[in-house]
């Protein structure tokens, strides 16, 4: 079974909270450990995946929430939770 940390919405806003959700949910087939994901999780070390995965999964979060994450901002991206923030500052410049 993956573990997956259990996110509580009144410490997160309804975008980051939803946010949060979607990138746990996309990752968490790669984690195969025993430890659970959290938002200070580092992607490529914490989790079995490669850079083709994380592009992927940036590409799902752009569709899913329909914002542009530039590469410059995406090569800067080392935990889940910087990856949650570059979403929701994305969607707020819109």
């Amino acid at each position: 079974m993956q573990a997956v940390q259990e996110l509580t919405a009144p410490t997160a806003s309804s975008l980051q909270y939803d946010v949060m959700r979607e990138i746990f949910n996309l990752l968490a087939p790669y984690n195969v450990g025993a430890k659970p994901i959290t938002p200070q999780t580092v992607i490529s070390k914490g989790l079995t995946v490669d850079s083709l995965t994380i592009m992927d999964v940036i590409m799902e979060l752009e569709d899913r929430f329909d914002v542009t994450i530039p590469m410059n901002v995406a090569a800067d991206i080392v935990t889940i939770d910087q990856l949650a923030e570059a979403v929701v500052s994305q969607r707020a410049r819109r």
